[in-house]
């Protein structure tokens, strides 16, 4: 039936944009693990979502549902002005620690699509973009399936904590083979869990500038942080954007609600916002869903009382999944922000290679049925680290899958 479809079309399915381990994830959902129902049964610790907060935030969207006609109407594709207007202060209040225009923010459906529409406006096909590995997975789909950009990793070294410098960006960027146009830069990261202190974010941006490439500050965890360091955005670090700083935010994250579809933009370019607008018609946030995320941001007290109690949950959460990991004596590096550790599986690995890796993944998902994310996904620059998420699923299935991990690495 393939035969009917345009290359591309075929592409699509021999060569899918979509990681395996997500493709494994939503093929084994229908088993997904039950204390009681299903106590054998799969669990997921590959997705970065935050289920810990439901109780929270479902009786706020309930409680939101005196939607008024105009959510029902055509508006601004980018965010209707007043969604545009609560975004900039909640996100100048939360996160940047000064005033933000509305003018300046777009609203997309999903983190994805700003990076899609905004890479489209600011490289042409082609074009080379940095970033640092470890790395998120899906900026490789979200930047090369239909942009047609290029990704450079920059591989930075476990021998010291995959910190980042100056000098792993310049080794990528002198030796890329194709012009660079852009840094995307994830503070805090994922899959490190790590945040950023201002002198390594200035180092980074500081390095950008004198290149005089875009930086594009993903800061999609920025309120989803439990350790003793404070969050850092990027734009608190400049009076203003300037031409080619952007920051890129969603609800994914920070509000537990990835399936809202809520991706945010924040430019002072002026052109990038209305070259972004000219795409937003295939990309626009449903008027009912921009309508329930400004009914929670603006309410203060509310959000505030939310951010304290979830950065909580999420401590709480991770304190119980690496106290497991130790037990079970699985290495990890320490986390202080997101959703996620990132265990150091080389120990039990026969021979460091990325086959010995996918095949322990594979070992994990068939006898334990435990999927975490291979680091091969991460586009990692050494195999062996995989990515546990501990806050899509209760803390006892992490535990629980912890527990099934185990048993596999010490069966040898």
């Amino acid at each position: 039936m393939t035969d009917s479809l345009s290359d591309r079309g075929r592409r699509l399915i021999t060569d899918s944009p979509m990681a395996e381990y997500i493709h494994a994830h939503f093929e084994h959902q229908d088993d997904s693990w039950d204390p009681e129902d299903n106590p054998d049964g799969y669990i997921g610790l590959c997705v970065a979502e935050n289920k810990l907060v439901w109780d929270l935030i479902g009786p706020r969207l309930t409680a939101s549902r005196a939607v008024p006609q105009s959510a029902v109407e055509y508006d601004a594709m980018i965010g209707s002005a007043a969604f545009r207007q609560q975004l900039a202060d909640f996100l100048g209040r939360s996160l940047f620690k000064r005033e933000v225009a509305p003018e300046h923010v777009a609203a997309l459906g999903g983190a994805g699509s700003v990076l899609e529409l905004l890479f489209y406006a600011i490289a042409d096909a082609g074009d080379g973009v940095l970033v640092p590995t470890p790395s998120y997975t899906g900026f490789w789909s979200d930047l090369e399936t239909r942009n047609e950009l290029k990704i450079i990793p920059v591989h930075t070294s476990s021998g010291d904590q995959f910190q980042l410098r100056a000098e792993h960006l310049e080794s990528a960027y002198g030796s890329a083979d194709r012009p660079v146009t852009a840094l995307l830069f994830t503070s805090p990261s994922n899959p490190l869990g790590r945040i950023y202190t201002a002198d390594q974010i200035e180092e980074v941006l500081g390095w950008a500038e004198d290149k005089g490439i875009h930086v594009v500050f993903d800061e999609l965890f920025a309120l989803s942080t439990y350790g003793d360091s404070s969050f850092v955005s990027a734009a608190a670090l400049r009076p203003a954007l300037g031409e080619r700083l952007h920051v890129v935010w969603a609800a994914s994250k920070d509000l537990a609600a990835s399936g809202l579809r809520c991706g945010v933009l924040v430019s002072e370019n002026d052109a990038v916002i209305e070259a972004v607008d000219g795409l937003a018609y295939w990309a626009a946030v449903s008027g009912d869903t921009q309508y329930l995320i400004g009914d929670m941001i603006s309410d203060t007290r509310w959000i505030d009382e939310f951010m304290v109690e979830n950065r909580k949950r999420l401590g709480d959460a991770y304190a119980k999944v690496t106290a497991a990991l130790d037990e079970a004596s699985i290495p990890f590096l320490p986390a202080e922000a997101g959703f996620f550790v990132l265990l150091d599986l080389r120990p039990f690995l026969d021979e460091v290679t990325w086959d010995a890796e996918d095949a322990l993944w594979r070992r994990f998902l068939v006898e334990s049925k435990v999927n975490v994310t291979p680091g091969s996904a991460c586009h990692n620059g050494e195999p062996g680290f995989m990515r546990l998420v501990f806050a899509g699923v209760p803390p006892e299935a992490a535990v629980a899958g912890i527990v099934r991990m185990a048993r596999v690495l010490s069966a040898g």
